[in-house]
């Protein structure tokens, strides 16, 4: 009974990104703790996806491609960041 209570709390969020064929692609955010090694997209379609358990509520998050932390280009809302740059922004409801 507890494990549906926590799914509830949950929606499965697909992330996808273009990237050259054989990058090393992750997302990172706050629904992971920031971990830039935890959650690999993998090649699906002509593109990197991952599909990812993630709390309700707003996150911030930004993809690893080959070691270089970059924004969603298909996110369009963005937050500042302590780093001085950007993070996207999603809002999973």
């Amino acid at each position: 009974m507890m494990a549906r209570k926590n799914e509830s709390a949950r929606k499965r969020i697909k992330f996808t990104i273009e990237a050259k064929d054989g990058s090393r692609v992750y997302v990172a955010g706050t629904f992971n703790g920031w971990n830039p090694g935890k959650n690999r997209l993998t090649m699906k379609d002509g593109q990197y996806a991952t599909t990812l358990l993630v709390p309700r509520g707003r996150h911030e998050y930004k993809f690893i491609i080959d070691d270089t932390w970059c924004l969603d280009p298909a996110c369009r809302e963005w937050a500042p960041n302590d780093m001085g740059s950007l993070n996207s922004v999603i809002t999973v409801g």
